[in-house]
């Protein structure tokens, strides 16, 4: 979901209105990280993994972390990989 935005006065800085139902639909609260790419900048969660523990476990209990297929050698197996 993308929306616009304008930048406001907060002091020296600026700052962005974020609406409400993109906080929502990304979960993100209070603290965010900031990164300044070429061109624009990103703003991202500092929990973005928050709840993964207790699912892990679960799947654990389940028995549904294993893998689904057969681990098969591959043609980097046999050409770029060496232990």
């Amino acid at each position: 979901m993308a929306m616009k935005s304008r930048f406001v006065q907060i002091g020296i800085s600026l700052g962005a209105r974020i609406p409400k139902a993109l906080l929502e639909q990304t979960r993100t609260t209070e603290d965010v990280q900031i990164e300044a790419p070429t061109g624009g900048i990103v703003i991202r969660s500092t929990r973005p993994r928050e709840g993964w523990e207790d699912s892990f476990r679960l799947m654990a209990e389940r028995g549904d972390d294993r893998l689904l297929d057969e681990a098969l050698p591959t043609s980097f197996d046999a050409k770029e990989w060496s232990w």
